[in-house]
């Protein structure tokens, strides 16, 4: 069973509750991450690590943090694809499995989404995706000049 298969579509839902779930980007599959840079929307990205930073996985970006790796401090900015309290990429192929499965009729089964794709994150296939991501966007040069500097 595949993680679309397992994790199916919620319905739609403007409630306050999954409006807020709209705040913390969700993640994409890899399959998913793929189309996303294929459409363009590399830039809108960021990698978060894995504890210990074994390995990165792409989500839509904090507003301020496209491009980068994931930082707490831009948290509170809320994903870059919400304008005026709207997904820019609802209802297409775009949307991250974990933002069309959230919903106020799943609570607690969240972490369990985010765990399955996690480990779809942490595979060399996966990887070379951040790698290609990263030549796309200049994040491994910007890195590079940040550890020259440090």
């Amino acid at each position: 069973m595949t993680l679309i298969e397992k994790y199916p579509p919620s319905k739609p839902c403007s409630c306050e509750k999954c409006r807020l779930y709209c705040l913390r980007p969700g993640w994409w599959t890899v399959e998913e991450a793929t189309r996303a840079i294929e459409a363009g929307f590399q830039h809108r990205m960021m990698v978060e690590m894995a504890p210990g930073l074994k390995f990165g996985v792409l989500s839509p970006a904090f507003r301020g943090c496209e491009g980068s790796f994931a930082q707490n401090q831009y948290a509170k900015n809320g994903c870059n694809f919400l304008t005026g309290g709207l997904c820019e990429i609802h209802g297409t192929d775009l949307i991250p499995l974990e933002c069309r499965f959230c919903h106020h009729d799943r609570e607690g089964q969240g972490a369990q989404c985010h765990a399955d794709i996690e480990k779809e994150w942490n595979t060399p296939e996966a990887q070379k995706l951040i790698g290609r991501w990263g030549k796309l966007t200049g994040f491994w040069e910007r890195f590079d000049d940040l550890l020259k500097n440090l």
